[in-house]
């Protein structure tokens, strides 16, 4: 287990050659970011009622826990509880909401204030997504437009493409419950791979000048790079502009795209790509921040692959800077790489003896951290002036210090420990208003996420 310092994580960032200040404003910085502590979720009951290994989506609610402590932290979270399993736990993922009792800046959980559980569990999501259970990708984003009233938007999708295809969006009413479900819906013309993750909110404003309004982004970055070899962000309005009303089940919206790498089924170059990117990176929150004083930066949080090789199949237990690849897809495509995108030499093409069950993409160090674009880059892709492709990240902060990083032992085999440990950070919500950024932390109060708490300016 690896021991944290209690400092602050965003002491230590990167900044792209483009300067502190985009085009359409002041961009958010590091010293922007203050962070505040975290809080822990409910002791609950059984699964799939449990947020046990839960952390598939997450939201803010302004209107949620009205009676609360008022203690400046408002509103509530609204989240999916334990993940949906092929036939152990079929009805996962299951909606809750939680209130947001005050953060605390301690490592020790017996230190940290719990919330409480609001609301739930509800199996919302079970009939438009019933079709898909292995290991399900979930977006929330609650949106109050005056064509719908409030509603809370959803992306859903899994691990592999469903045959026949499966619809992936839809939307459901603040009370969470079942009967006020609308969709699902296609995202046209967008891979499966590339939508079907985080979802976030456009300020209306940027919207109405660059995307026709559209006020809600949707995107997914999938490991192996088969959503493009970065985040992906598509703009898309799931109703009628006139009316409000919700489109036919099955329907498929017209979307905008924003950001969109090369995807490692069109090419084994890495080309097209995200500056430094490893096929086990892992981004799975995202969220647009502006803030009072007119800053603002589109934010991904996820786990990056920093490492000095990365590759297709297990841990060496013999340490975590020797490659350990599945012997049976050498050949079928490049399963080892240096950071530079080199091939790995032909002596790292070995599958090591005495590594565990967890196959998929390693890299020989991880880190969790936010990465930053400028708005103004996204506008310039939306009006044709760039490729979805070229965009880049103007800043890197990195937040391991922030975090618990924790490892229960009954997960340790699968998401790794020490420098090699993955799914460090899931989903992220904001509260436009107060200002504060609420993230995941996977496993950080043993097997339940932690939420650890920011505030911007």
């Amino acid at each position: 287990m690896r021991v944290l310092a209690v400092c602050f994580a965003i002491a230590v960032a990167t900044f792209g050659p483009s300067g502190p200040a985009g085009a359409d404003g002041p961009r958010l910085r590091a010293d922007d970011f203050s962070y505040l502590g975290a809080f822990r979720l409910p002791d609950t009951g059984e699964r799939p009622q449990t947020f046990d290994y839960a952390g598939n989506g997450m939201t803010f609610y302004p209107h949620g826990d009205a009676a609360g402590a008022g203690d400046g932290f408002p509103g509530s979270l609204i989240l999916t509880g334990h993940e949906r399993i092929p036939g152990d736990v079929p009805d996962g993922d299951q909606l809750a909401e939680v209130s947001i009792p005050a953060p605390v800046k301690s490592k020790n959980l017996d230190q940290l204030a719990q919330a409480n559980l609001l609301r739930g569990f509800t199996d919302t999501l079970a009939r438009p997504f019933a079709a898909m259970m292995e290991l399900p990708t979930v977006g929330l984003a609650y949106l109050d437009r005056t064509a719908t009233g409030p509603r809370i938007h959803v992306a859903f999708g899994q691990h592999f493409e469903p045959e026949p295809a499966q619809p992936t969006h839809g939307w459901f009413d603040p009370d969470l419950s079942p009967g006020s479900m609308r969709g699902a819906w296609f995202i046209e013309d967008a891979s499966f791979y590339s939508v079907s993750g985080y979802l976030f909110e456009i300020p209306q404003d940027w919207a109405d000048q660059h995307v026709g309004g559209y006020p809600l982004a949707t995107g997914r970055f999938r490991d192996g790079g088969w959503s493009g070899m970065g985040p992906a962000v598509f703009a898309y309005r799931p109703w009628s502009d006139a009316t409000g009303a919700a489109p036919a089940p099955g329907a498929h919206l017209k979307a905008i795209p924003l950001l969109l790498y090369r995807d490692t089924r069109e090419t084994e170059a890495i080309e097209g790509a995200l500056a430094g990117y490893q096929q086990p990176d892992e981004w799975e929150g995202a969220a647009w921040l502006t803030t009072r004083a007119g800053k603002s930066a589109v934010l991904f949080a996820g786990t990056k692959a920093v490492g000095a090789k990365f590759w297709y199949g297990f841990v060496n237990p013999s340490g975590p800077g020797k490659p350990c690849v599945w012997q049976e897809v050498v050949g079928q495509y490049p399963v080892c790489r240096l950071a530079d995108g080199r091939d790995c030499p032909p002596s790292d093409l070995k599958e090591c003896s005495g590594h565990d069950f967890a196959r998929g993409w390693w890299s020989s160090a991880f880190q969790a951290e936010f990465m930053l674009y400028d708005p103004a880059d996204l506008a310039k892709v939306a009006a044709g002036q760039l490729k979805p492709e070229q965009p880049q990240p103007y800043a890197h902060l990195p937040i391991d210090t922030s975090l618990r990083l924790s490892v229960d032992l009954s997960v340790a085999d699968w998401i790794g420990s020490g420098v090699q440990r993955r799914q460090r950070v899931g989903p992220v919500a904001y509260d436009r208003e107060h200002q504060l950024l609420y993230v995941l932390e996977l496993f950080g109060d043993g097997a339940k996420p932690l939420v650890h708490v920011w505030a911007v300016r």
